[in-house]
């Protein structure tokens, strides 16, 4: 047994000295490259200030002027714009923030009646602020790539998977056209996420608490994802220890982390909805951050379980056959938490499995929520595609999850950029990332099975046809007067085909994935 013991410790310690040698590698030799990554993409995103903007680029205008003007008890009652302030205090704090440094490039700007307003000052200050505060995006992705310890030794720093990550998720197509195109702001959103992460997976359970909690008062969207965080940080955090079987050990249930969870929520609530509360205003912040009068399904359908229920129920409307459109309600409403709580539960009840067992069921959250939520905007895909990105550089599995996910949801994002100027940057920067993607992934998990079967190959290949067609040839055709929505209804159906399938094939593996046991430090 002595000896036994002697030859364990050596072996674990090396363990450890390897996990905090990569840690230290990219803290040191990775600075470099990881700063050309980070500066490359910036200097991208300055390049596109002149690009076409949606209608988001007027809703943030009109939210600056309504902050900078009125006072607080005023924000969530303004209408003069049809873009009401729809987004939680902390967002409402931002744009106040925003608005004192906005003044000094185009006071118009933050005039509330001046609709619609642009001038090459406002342009260039709303591109500059979302390049500036995407600042803690990249810390976000720096902190994320410190936590991958290197296990894939690779000599090119090409090939590790440190750096593979940071480019998935520094180059992201669909943030890049979302944010510094269409107009958004994401970057830093999703920056407090993956900060949010990264403490989690380094144990800093309170600060991840708290980093997650501010950013749904900035973005309630993250709501999605609530159920992961609160089911690993009462997993890992308030049960202390776990039986020899990986099972929850039950008594060391500590009141002391709930207590410090429950102050953690209630304080940052307090600073985002206290003052409306005291003003008596909470029901009309309520009804502005979840307006249910909007119906079940954006303009634009996302591509997702609606989109192939509202083309099935079109084609048997034409076909005369009767149907109950009272169901999709009820399917919205009972779909995603019953999916997410399934998820959670495995995530729950099973062995302790750790950052990467919240990491899937993270992504399965967001997914469920995407394809089952209540007027979902295409957009939100990527809520599952950017924390997908960790776990696709782990497993060959998840990384062929991930290359049909990534691919199908960034192409579902197309018809967002409909003028002639953008079709070829479009198609240049999703070509760029995509073959990136599959050659990096194909390269890390070289020594494995092929990441996607023949089926899966032939799908995604069937995207191309679908936009020249798209793109090019529908347009040409008298079609285009008579029937303009067909692109995007034959975008949104293709596209929910393979994200659906991805959905799938990531809900099985959660639910089937043998678990080694890992027991928690007593």
């Amino acid at each position: 047994m002595g000896g036994a013991g002697a030859r364990f410790k050596p072996r674990r310690r090396a363990r450890r000295m390897r996990s905090v040698g990569g840690s230290r590698a990219m803290a040191a030799g990775g600075r470099g490259w990881f700063r050309a990554l980070a500066l490359g993409v910036s200097f991208l995103k300055c390049l596109l200030i002149p690009a076409y903007y949606s209608t988001d680029f007027e809703v943030h205008r009109n939210w600056l002027a309504i902050t900078h003007n009125l006072p607080l008890s005023q924000w969530y009652y303004e209408a003069t714009s049809e873009w009401t302030l729809d987004y939680p205090p902390f967002f409402a704090w931002f744009e106040y923030a925003l608005s004192h440094v906005a003044k000094y490039f185009d006071p118009q700007m933050l005039v509330i009646e001046n609709l619609n307003y642009t001038s090459r000052a406002t342009i260039f200050f709303q591109r500059l602020s979302v390049i500036f505060t995407d600042i803690l995006f990249i810390y976000g992705v720096h902190e994320c790539c410190r936590c991958i310890n290197g296990k894939r030794a690779a000599k090119d720093i090409l090939e590790k998977p440190a750096f593979i990550l940071a480019v998935l998720l520094l180059w992201n197509f669909g943030l890049l056209i979302v944010d510094h195109i269409h107009f958004q702001y994401n970057g830093f959103l999703f920056g407090l996420m993956l900060l949010s992460v990264a403490r989690l997976c380094q144990k800093r359970y309170l600060e991840g608490a708290l980093l997650f909690a501010v950013l749904l008062h900035f973005k309630h969207i993250y709501l999605y994802v609530a159920p992961a965080y609160g089911i690993y940080l009462l997993r890992s955090y308030c049960f202390t220890a776990n039986n020899a079987d990986g099972s929850l050990k039950w008594r060391s249930f500590s009141f002391l982390h709930v207590t410090l969870l429950g102050l953690i929520v209630c304080l940052v609530s307090a600073l985002s909805l206290g003052p409306f509360l005291v003003l008596g205003q909470l029901p009309q912040v309520i009804s502005r951050l979840f307006p249910f009068k909007r119906g079940l399904c954006h303009a634009y359908w996302a591509p997702n379980f609606w989109a192939l229920y509202n083309a099935m129920d079109k084609a048997l409307t034409i076909l005369g056959h009767l149907h109950d459109r009272r169901a999709g309600s009820r399917i919205s409403a009972h779909c995603p938490p019953f999916s997410d709580s399934t998820g959670n539960i495995n995530l729950y009840f099973h062995s302790y499995i750790g950052p990467r067992g919240f990491l899937q069921c993270l992504v399965l959250c967001a997914l469920s929520s995407f394809m089952f939520g209540w007027h979902v905007h295409e957009k939100a895909i990527l809520l599952a595609i950017l924390p997908l990105s960790l776990l696709s550089i782990q497993r060959a599995k998840d990384a062929g999850i991930y290359l049909i996910l990534t691919t199908t949801g960034h192409f579902s994002l197309f018809p967002l950029l409909f003028t002639p100027p953008e079709l070829p940057l479009k198609i240049l920067l999703m070509l760029l990332f995509t073959v990136y993607s599959f050659s990096s992934l194909k390269s890390l998990f070289r020594r494995e099975k092929p990441l996607l079967n023949w089926l899966e190959t032939i799908y995604l290949i069937q995207l191309v046809p679908l936009e020249i067609f798209c793109e090019i040839i529908f347009p040409l055709t008298p079609w285009k007067w008579h029937f303009p929505f067909v692109p995007l209804l034959l975008i949104s159906v293709y596209c929910a085909l393979g994200i659906t399938y991805a959905w799938l094939k990531l809900y099985i593996s959660v639910l089937t994935e043998r678990i080694p046991v890992r027991q928690k430090a007593e």
